[in-house]
């Protein structure tokens, strides 16, 4: 079975590491002279899937912005999830769940086991229940050839207060989080499958990501103000396997197919020159 992290390996390497948001909000919809209901969404999702998921590395759908739609939101992630995935592209399911014990048990069922209509290539996940209580989505992705990309270094402005909060050995919370996915990772060829979320907006941390030898996503490029040439501040020695996230900054090209094509290819562009 292939892993994951040897998948998007494959994948990067032939389509380049950009990794393009799904996130249909209600102003985008609008923007896109949509409704804001489940015609605009289903218009909207399956025009950036048409678009982008033959071209780009990763689509991230952002699960909050289906979820508000009720079971029709989530037929249509599901849709979308299998059309992006036939026509190659890597899916990252943005769902940033966490718990413990069975409850997680079945977050990782409901979205990394392939008997799931739901079932993506990967996840987000938060680990400030204990890193011990990701071990069932770390399990079903090891099982089935799934990611897990756990929040680290987040760029919202409370963030800090917990992810640089010190542990009892001086380490802080977000550096134990790192140290622990570096671990799992350690010796895998090409890269690990167990992933870091990184925003690009933090600027220099001081927290060492070079080991961690698996994929790093970097959301906040494009409208949110991070920019690729700012890229090696934040992530040093890591840059190769930067996984560079855009969202509005793409998707408010829209709604023409050709038009969001363009966009996804200069965001390319410019990863490309910053990452080399």
């Amino acid at each position: 079975m292939e892993t994951f992290g040897e998948r998007l390996h494959r994948t990067v390497a032939r389509r380049g590491p950009l990794c393009v948001g799904i996130d249909p909000h209600a102003t985008l919809l609008t923007r896109w002279g949509l409704t804001d209901d489940v015609a605009g969404l289903d218009r909207f999702a399956h025009t950036v899937v048409e678009a982008l998921a033959d071209r780009v590395a990763v689509l991230k759908p952002q699960s909050a912005f289906f979820e508000r739609f009720g079971s029709r939101g989530i037929q249509i992630l599901e849709s979308i999830i299998r059309q992006s995935q036939d026509a190659g592209a890597i899916t990252l399911l943005d769902v940033k769940r966490g718990d413990i014990g069975s409850t997680m048990a079945a977050y990782a069922s409901a979205y990394l086991d392939p008997l799931s209509s739901l079932c993506a290539d990967a996840i987000t996940v938060s680990p400030y229940l204990g890193m011990e209580s990701l071990q069932p989505a770390f399990d079903m992705a090891a099982a089935h050839g799934g990611g897990v990309f756990v929040l680290a270094l987040t760029s919202n402005p409370g963030g800090p207060s917990v992810q640089h909060a010190r542990t009892a050995d001086g380490r802080t919370v977000a550096q134990l989080v790192i140290d622990e996915i570096s671990q799992v990772n350690r010796g895998v060829e090409p890269l690990g499958s167990l992933g870091l979320v990184v925003g690009a907006t933090i600027g220099d941390t001081g927290h060492d990501l070079s080991g961690v030898n698996g994929p790093l996503l970097a959301p906040g490029l494009g409208a949110q103000g991070a920019t690729p040439s700012g890229l090696r501040a934040v992530f040093g020695e890591g840059m190769r396997n930067v996984l560079p996230s855009y969202s509005r900054e793409v998707l408010g090209a829209g709604p023409g197919v050709p038009e969001l094509r363009a966009a996804a290819h200069r965001a390319a562009d410019a990863c490309h020159a910053a990452l080399g």
